[in-house]
């Protein structure tokens, strides 16, 4: 077992080698049990699909010490329905629900000491995977899969945690129109490498892509979700489908309207109507919330709330979806899986 000296107050987002990985293997037709591994190392064919056409989709979760020193593991059902999509789309067989939570729940217990401390605003980033594997040449889908759930102890995605950052739109696709936007497929994050980096070479956090049709209505920022806050209070956030649908912005879109009493909107959000909104911010597993200061679009920087304090009903729903995730509050019913 690794001796764990970290910083917890300080953790960034970033890979730490933990001690157990899980890794099964589909083959003639079926899983194998799967077991769990010392090596982080990925052993495949040269013609595996996942490195020539990419065929391959991941999941991002995360494990929470509550104050009792009880596991928490937040909506899993969600992330493997949400795989089993993914590998619809990508011709891939899907990894059962009672197998994709019994490996993360293996992986959680078998690196429980990498677990951030309750209060330490850390936790334990999953991340299950599938990929095309076994000797392959042409493109068609591959004869063998691997599934494997590797896990890291994180803090804030974005320097600065719950702190607002500011975003510009960008002129590149996230995905196509008609693509793989909805599946949480490698390809996808390729794309937005180049634009991603040159709006943070410019100052801002990442960029926000707008529809792939008509370069006319917000859709993702960067790697997370959008949401805003309406000037009589609603909340919105963008429904597309080239829009990877985040678990973590429906359970806000829940939380909003079952406890803020607040009324709720999937729908169109013009770039050109930002005026319309007080707050702003981008929702993920990763990310969790980060509050959106200000947009900067065709030479123009609108900002919502305040480019340095954090909006009230933003401040409010982060700390209901925290709350219930480090089981502080009290969670809707099927929304949280004990590890132990």
């Amino acid at each position: 077992m690794t001796t764990v000296q970290i910083d917890w107050k300080n953790l960034g987002f970033s890979y730490v080698k933990t001690d157990l990985r899980y890794v099964s293997r589909w083959k003639d037709g079926a899983w194998d049990d799967g077991t769990l591994t010392e090596d982080n190392l990925v052993h495949i064919s040269e013609g595996s699909t996942a490195l020539h056409y990419g065929q391959q989709c991941f999941e991002g979760m995360k494990a929470y010490r509550c104050a009792d020193g009880s596991i928490n593991l937040f909506r899993p059902d969600q992330n493997a329905a949400r795989m089993h999509r993914s590998c619809d789309r990508l011709l891939m067989p899907r990894v059962p629900t009672e197998k994709f939570i019994d490996a993360v729940r293996q992986v959680v217990l078998a690196n429980e000491h990498f677990i951030p401390p309750y209060g330490s605003g850390g936790s334990l980033y999953l991340r299950p995977y599938v990929i095309g594997v076994g000797d392959n040449l042409g493109v068609r889908s591959a004869p063998e899969f691997l599934f494997s759930v590797f896990c890291v102890p994180v803090g804030a995605y974005f320097k600065g945690g719950l702190a607002p950052s500011n975003f510009t739109t960008s002129s590149f696709d996230r995905a196509a129109p008609h693509g793989t936007g909805a599946a949480k497929v490698g390809g996808n994050y390729a794309a937005s490498l180049l634009p991603g980096h040159e709006a943070k070479e410019r100052g801002f956090a990442d960029c926000i892509y707008l529809d792939p049709l008509t370069h006319t209505k917000i859709e993702e920022v960067g790697a997370a979700n959008f949401f805003a806050i309406t000037r009589d209070g609603r909340f919105v956030t963008p429904r597309s489908p080239s829009i990877l649908e985040s678990i973590t912005k429906y359970s806000l879109l829940d939380i909003a309207r079952d406890r803020l009493g607040m009324q709720v909107e999937e729908g169109d959000v013009y770039i050109d109507r930002l005026d319309d909104y007080v707050e702003a911010g981008a929702c993920g597993t990763a990310a969790v919330i980060t509050p959106i200061g200000g947009i900067e679009h065709e030479g123009r920087f609108h900002v919502f709330h305040s480019e340095t304090e954090v909006g009230p009903i933003t401040r409010r729903l982060y700390d209901e979806l925290v709350g219930i995730q480090t089981g502080d509050r009290e969670a809707p019913a099927g929304w949280i899986v004990k590890v132990r």
